[in-house]
């Protein structure tokens, strides 16, 4: 059996994003030892990806705003299947949390009157978004990893988890590899937080990174843990979809936010033409109301591209197919028209979109102050995720903790713009918190010697198969199609059973995958692995999307395409049954306190 070395942390952190860098901050501010685990080098994670802002109720620029709006919002977005106890956190104690960053050495963009600046944004009522430009989430991933260094947490870079290990049905560490070289490392640890990202490498066109290939969800699911919501997927509203080449690539939401509107290729401005009931009494009539609001005129409500992103997205899919489209398969996104509103138009969208005029110039060779840009939908983001404890973020399995885009409850059907940020550093901050208390009140978990070699030899399996094995390119190709045309943004049953005998048929087609050569940077290698867990999520996600037999969120089905109240009183779970079979339950929500329902109930006017 290969060799391996060995690692010791009260507390193991898997991933370095805006979730993992804040919980290995609060865990080493405990007084506990820490490691970082990141499949990349430490900065590089998708976070930075987050452009638009992190969504707080600081009420900087609008005086109404509070948690209670951010809370009500936050529900009302997600169709009421969140976890109402994140979602009450998260709205309570974001502000903090981005004046903790400011303390660190975050530099927001000012108010004249010298706070945070905020800026309006899909879903919120008023505007709520801490922003840095269009680089907040480098701005975000900058200030935690320098905090992170300052406190001497260990940081593996460039290593990939394969299997979490279990002692007595409590977490006690993983089993990884260094992509460098492919040697073996193993980490026991008394907790271990996984914040993996989201599993946007599922599908073909996606704003994920490489990275996105649902790492922490699949190692929770396959230990015995449930995921909840894996039916729900965001289709953010505005990739780019010319050239081919960077197809998917997210344009920022901030773009809308600063007063940019979506047309067709008639030149229609098409978002007014369907505003959905519940949203009404906070939707523009007009465009020069929309206009007032994006320039922060109190009287005026927003313009209908700031609605939740599945509306958003199901607008433009619908203009696409009934041939009203861009010549590229998508509809035009127009910032450029600003120059009719304001003075000096080129160069206040340069100052407010740095990051966004930059991306189309280089890219498309399209100056965004003078032409509107192509966009389309493009997977972003998994509502879904690993069920944890609301207040202590810990899974169903002891000693095991989930945070940001790999844990699911705050969002519910779908999650508001901004939401994510906030939400990485609330529940980094929880995760890291409990997990260090969790492993002063617990000893040193035993790590298996069997399990580990056991991962180990799965793991070097292609290599034995060699040039007869299966391309893992090709299977990965296959399956990211698959999940695209089959279980997209919008849904028929037939489909999604379609897609499930594919995905059994990708499965036995993965265990015959084989590579050649040294395991250095071996990206063949590398892609073989990330099979495993890129069809156990894909398998959740369509089985839960077949159990939901409605629309809500995120999830749009043709063949039922109305919400149905039965199906709001409880979230889709999916479990690892005997012999890797997929479980699929529902698990009922817990009634909102009457506090809370009051609350939703003041804001719906």
């Amino acid at each position: 059996m290969a060799a391996y070395s060995t690692y010791s942390y009260d507390v193991l952190v898997i991933g370095a994003g805006g979730a993992g860098l804040r919980a290995a901050i609060e865990a080493a501010n405990a007084g506990v030892s820490v490691g970082l685990i990141c499949k990349s080098l430490l900065g590089k994670a998708h976070t930075v990806m987050a452009e638009g802002g992190m969504a707080a109720a600081m009420a900087h620029n609008d005086d109404r705003d509070s948690w209670k709006v951010h809370f009500a919002d936050t529900m009302r977005g997600g169709q009421y299947v969140n976890n109402w106890r994140m979602a009450e956190l998260h709205a309570k104690e974001a502000p903090d949390r981005v004046r903790e960053l400011e303390g660190w050495g975050a530099v927001f963009d000012r108010t004249p009157d010298g706070r945070i600046n905020q800026r309006n944004f899909g879903g919120h009522r008023y505007p709520r978004l801490a922003h840095v430009g269009d680089r907040t989430g480098l701005e975000l991933i900058r200030t935690l990893q320098d905090h992170t260094t300052y406190l001497g947490v260990t940081v593996h870079m460039e290593h990939t988890v394969i299997e979490l290990l279990l002692d007595g049905g409590r977490a006690a560490g993983v089993v990884a590899y260094d992509r460098e070289r492919g040697r073996f490392h193993v980490f026991s640890a008394k907790a271990v937080i996984l914040a993996t990202g989201g599993i946007g490498r599922a599908y073909k066109v996606t704003s994920n990174s490489w990275e996105g290939t649902g790492d922490g969800h699949a190692l929770a699911y396959r230990a015995g843990a449930e995921l909840i919501d894996m039916e729900f997927i965001q289709f953010h509203p505005t990739g780019m979809v010319w050239p081919p080449s960077v197809k998917g690539i997210l344009v920022t939401e901030g773009v809308r936010g600063e007063g940019g509107i979506l047309k067709n290729s008639e030149g229609r401005r098409f978002m007014f033409d369907d505003i959905p009931d519940n949203y009404k009494p906070q939707t523009a009539s007009d465009p020069e109301e929309g206009w007032r609001y994006v320039q922060h005129d109190k009287s005026a409500r927003r313009p209908p591209e700031l609605l939740t992103r599945d509306h958003v997205a199901r607008c433009i899919n619908r203009e696409v197919k009934a041939g009203r489209g861009s010549p590229h398969g998508g509809v035009y996104l127009d910032i450029a028209w600003i120059k009719e509103k304001v003075g000096n138009a080129e160069e206040h969208i340069k100052r407010k979109l740095p990051s966004m005029y930059h991306q189309f110039k280089e890219l498309a060779d399209l100056d965004i102050t003078k032409e509107p840009m192509e966009v389309g939908p493009t997977t972003h983001y998994v509502m879904g995720g690993i069920r944890v404890d609301g207040d202590s973020q810990m899974s169903s399995i002891p000693g095991l903790f989930a945070a940001g885009e790999c844990a699911s409850g705050i969002n519910g059907a779908n999650r508001l713009g901004g939401n994510s940020l906030s939400d990485l550093i609330v529940f980094g901050k929880r995760a890291g918190e409990y997990a260090a208390t969790f492993s002063r009140e617990n000893g040193q978990a035993r790590v298996d010697d069997a399990a580990v070699d056991r991962a180990i030899e799965e793991a070097l399996a292609p290599f034995d198969r060699g040039e007869a094995g299966e391309n893992p390119y090709t299977v990965q190709a296959d399956l990211q199609e698959s999940m695209q045309a089959l279980v997209g943004i919008v849904r028929l049953e037939d489909e999604m059973q379609e897609a499930v005998k594919r995905i059994q048929t990708f499965k036995a087609r993965a265990s015959r995958v084989g590579v050649t050569g040294h395991r250095e940077y071996h990206s063949g290698w590398h892609t073989a692995l990330d099979l495993r867990n890129l069809l156990a999520v894909s398998e959740a996600v369509a089985l839960s999307a077949i159990e939901r037999k409605e629309s809500r969120g995120g999830h749009f089905r043709e063949d039922y395409p109305e919400k149905l109240p039965e199906f709001a009183t409880f979230n889709v779970m999916t479990k690892q049954g005997p012999g890797g079979s997929v479980q699929v339950s529902r698990a009922p929500l817990p009634p909102i306190p009457d506090h809370l329902k009051a609350v939703i109930e003041e804001q719906k006017t």
